[in-house]
């Protein structure tokens, strides 16, 4: 006989429940990339930004009266709204689970937040007017080095200049850097094929978002190069989770919630990216 086992001690034996695992998702990058402004609580939900148009100063004639120059701002309105996550749970769930379901919900509703900011924010990068590229074709290292030429041309700063692409259109960038992974030239080529790392691309750092979306062409997509003004996002407070108990449904409520807008401040600070995936059908 196999004796006293496992199976006929069943009862006595714990349910072992492991660390929680999460689905792994984007975290959110074009926060840290644009503008951040804090609206006030009481203050209305929309913010207006004001622009200074760019200045030409003009030489002087010794004597004369300087020509005086009205200066006329126009403004960019961000309008903020709320987005947020609900669940209830059942008393029985929260009292017999092993983990706690409240941090990890928590956690998990977080990230939703996060990652709706993200996406809002992405959709921006293919609104600018200057565009580079028609999607119809992969990009090159050519066609970045033409976009960050169209920017400078423009007088935009090169500090807070970056570069935000889907990851199906980065992989095109790293083949054609690496003349098609077969010969690669130089230290960047290098760490595109050893790491997959591109880092710096003509000084402006490059960024693989995945909450970038597809077109009405699914294999098109839309990134940018752009300085940290071009966009903005406005916020009232911050990322909110709240907790209260449902007596009447013998549960507690969690919801998750952030109060924000997004919109582009200024136009001629991006150059949107718009190229087509060679791996994407």
């Amino acid at each position: 006989m196999a004796g006293s086992t496992t199976t006929t001690l069943d009862d006595l034996l714990p349910a072992i429940t492991a660390e929680a695992m999460f689905v792994a998702s984007q975290r959110s990058i074009m926060q840290g990339l644009v503008k951040n402004y804090n609206v006030p609580m009481a203050s209305g939900n929309t913010i207006t930004v004001p622009i200074y148009p760019q200045q030409t100063a003009a030489d002087h004639t010794e004597g004369a009266v300087v020509t005086d120059t009205p200066i006329s701002t126009s403004g960019a309105t961000l309008t903020v709204a709320t987005s947020a996550i609900r669940t209830l749970v059942s008393d029985l769930a929260m009292d017999t689970a092993a983990s706690n379901v409240t941090a990890d919900l928590g956690r998990l509703f977080g990230e939703a937040i996060a990652r709706k900011v993200d996406t809002d924010l992405c959709v921006l990068l293919g609104n600018f007017t200057n565009v580079t590229g028609d999607g119809t074709a992969a990009i090159t290292a050519a066609n970045v080095a033409n976009a960050a030429a169209q920017l400078r041309g423009r007088q935009v700063p090169v500090e807070r200049t970056a570069i935000v692409i889907s990851p199906y259109i980065a992989y095109d960038l790293k083949s054609d850097i690496t003349n098609a992974w077969q010969n690669p030239l130089g230290d960047y080529a290098n760490d595109a094929m050893r790491e997959g790392y591109l880092g710096l691309l003509f000084g402006i750092p490059v960024y693989e978002n995945a909450n970038i979306v597809g077109g009405v062409d699914a294999s098109e997509f839309k990134g940018a190069i752009f300085h940290g003004d071009a966009l903005g996002l406005a916020m009232v407070g911050d990322l909110k989770l709240e907790i209260q108990r449902d007596a009447s449904r013998i549960g507690t409520d969690i919801v998750c919630s952030m109060q924000y807008g997004v919109g582009e401040i200024y136009d001629d600070y991006g150059q949107t990216l718009f190229f087509d995936s060679s791996i994407v059908a």
